[in-house]
């Protein structure tokens, strides 16, 4: 018998709020500690901001950058751009001034929104300022600025007057000479292979490059994930801690939307208010993703593993000790694993229900319905056997089409055939999970030997006084280069340099364990959106080699 249980459901993201909005108009779609905001209330204000985006000139294909932290005006800016068949382009809100101008004029972006208000964490005006030195100057009607040729407004979707900007009062004013239908009209000539964001990803380049991302690609995998295990009459109701310019979190976000669910978040990250929240909403599904929010979670006083007994799903992925301890505080959930790029518009692999916890804590899943993948020798091109670490390749509907205005570094990533070199090593294990060794450029050369900088890591994190460890390599005359670790000692324990050598000895090979260790304390690591920046470690490195020197 033909088996017609499964099938896909794709739309554009705009069609995704508007379903929303009629099937569960009176439902809360997103919800943070001080505020609530329900699907018909969220499609009305995205309408507002897309009539006032059309009534500046702005239109299909037009690329709109969104700078913001999560918060309502995130959600109404991303989806008021969807509703026209703009592309919409989230800034990372950390990134500093010269990183956004570069953005800005590289996306070709025609507006701009962004926020501002008194409690705001981040100036994001006067760092736009910066980053586009002439537009303090330039009035707050259309613009022509010699640094972004292609901008003609930016606007605060929140916030009275500042230097270049379009008010929210403006915008809402601009708003009412646009009839709500022609919004709709927009909406239903988007097609799902249109571009629906270009998503900028940080690498070991000198700038960022902005993967291009299709409605199929933003909408079907989320969709799917937060629907395909629910149960009769199940609702779904997902937390996600990470910021909503990073796809880890704006993918579980358009899930919920797919799956008539409620989205739980916060403007930032703080343990405190996020168990306050998790407590108060009781969702089915929490994606802290990286162990740093899980493991400061688990660390607050206010933390109770009990109170949290409505989780059914748990994503996160660490080391092996994180994994095991995080399962025994959560009998009941199912903990996943996954891998994921944004390149890949997020996941491309997930843990399956019938996995062995062996596998949910050694592995990251397997391939998700509808994406192939091959796991090959990055220099032959050979298919790896079971348990030999080889380039992950990707081809499916999630994948990027490519980067913006760089044909040649798409045609280096993308191959004639579709698939996508990652630049990541994985091996599968004899049941089919994929093991992740660490990015090809993340391996050290000791002496001749290849060294995953991740093996050295989830070693270190076994002693029971390390929470966190990032391992990079040092120049070294004699053997090229050798692994040092930075590291983070958990509250409450003491770690010497020399105690954790010796933990190391007899137990990893000799060239595998590190020569230097350095100490980071709580919060001092340095970040990109949601990982430990080893670009940044290797900064620190070179200034503390120097200081050494100068001392010496």
């Amino acid at each position: 018998m033909t088996d017609i249980g499964d099938w896909c459901n794709v739309t554009p993201l705009g069609d995704l709020l508007v379903r929303g909005a009629h099937l569960c108009p009176d439902r809360d779609l997103i919800v943070f500690p001080e505020a609530r905001f329900t699907y018909a209330q969220v499609l009305d204000g995205a309408v507002a901001v897309a009539r006032g985006l059309l009534a500046m000139g702005v239109g299909s294909g037009d690329h709109v950058a969104l700078l913001a932290p999560n918060g309502i005006e995130f959600v109404e800016g991303l989806f008021g751009s969807a509703l026209i068949g703009a592309v919409v382009v989230p800034l990372n809100a950390r990134h500093k001034a010269k990183e956004l101008g570069y953005i800005i004029e590289n996306a070709d972006i025609t507006a701009l929104l962004t926020v501002s208000g008194p409690d705001d964490y981040v100036d994001f005006v006067q760092v736009l300022h910066e980053a586009l030195p002439s537009l303090p100057a330039a009035g707050s009607g259309d613009l022509d600025l010699p640094e972004a040729p292609r901008l003609r407004r930016a606007v605060l979707l929140k916030g009275t007057e500042r230097p270049g900007f379009t008010s929210r009062a403006a915008l809402d004013a601009a708003a009412e000479t646009v009839d709500a239908t022609l919004v709709h009209r927009h909406r239903r000539r988007v097609r799902t292979r249109d571009i629906a964001a270009i998503l900028y990803t940080s690498g070991t380049t000198a700038n960022p490059r902005g993967c291009l991302l299709t409605h199929e690609s933003m909408t079907r995998g989320p969709v799917e994930r937060a629907t395909g295990r629910l149960s009769a009459g199940e609702r779904h109701i997902s937390w996600a801690g990470g910021p909503l310019f990073h796809i880890a979190a704006l993918a579980p976000l358009i899930g919920a939307i797919g799956a008539g669910g409620t989205f739980l978040t916060d403007t930032f990250f703080e343990p405190g208010r996020a168990i306050e929240l998790i407590r108060a909403e009781r969702p089915t599904c929490v994606w802290p993703w990286f162990p740093a929010p899980m493991q400061m979670m688990m660390a607050h006083p206010n933390f109770d593993a009990a109170e949290f007994d409505s989780i059914r799903y748990l994503f996160l992925i660490g080391p092996r000790v994180l994994i095991e301890e995080v399962q025994n505080l959560f009998p009941a959930a199912e903990l996943m694993a996954a891998c994921g790029m944004t390149e890949t518009t997020g996941i491309y692999a997930l843990s399956e229900p019938d996995e062995s916890f062996e596998d949910r804590s050694g592995a990251q899943g397997k391939a998700v319905p509808g994406i192939e993948i091959r796991i090959v020798d990055p220099f032959s091109g050979a298919e790896q056997p079971a348990g030999v670490p080889g380039e992950i390749l990707i081809r499916g509907y999630c994948v990027t089409e490519g980067y913006y205005k760089d044909p040649a570094k798409t045609a280096e990533t993308i191959d004639s055939d579709g698939w996508l070199r990652t630049g990541d090593l994985y091996s599968r294990t004899e049941s089919g999970c994929l093991v992740f060794h660490g990015r090809l450029k993340d391996m050290l050369k000791v002496g001749g030997e290849n060294v995953a900088a991740i093996e050295v890591e989830s070693f270190l994190c076994e002693h029971p006084a390390v929470l966190t460890a990032a391992v990079i390599g040092r120049p070294d005359d004699r053997l090229d280069e050798v692994p040092v670790a930075f590291v983070e000692v958990r509250e409450g324990h003491q770690l010497t340099e020399a105690e954790l050598i010796e933990f190391c000895d007899g137990k990893i090979g000799r060239y595998k364990v590190p020569r230097a260790v350095f100490f980071v304390e709580p919060g001092e690591w340095p970040m990109s959106a949601t990982k430990i920046n080893k670009r940044g470690l290797k900064a620190q490195l070179a200034t503390l080699a120097g200081s050494l020197s100068a001392a010496g």
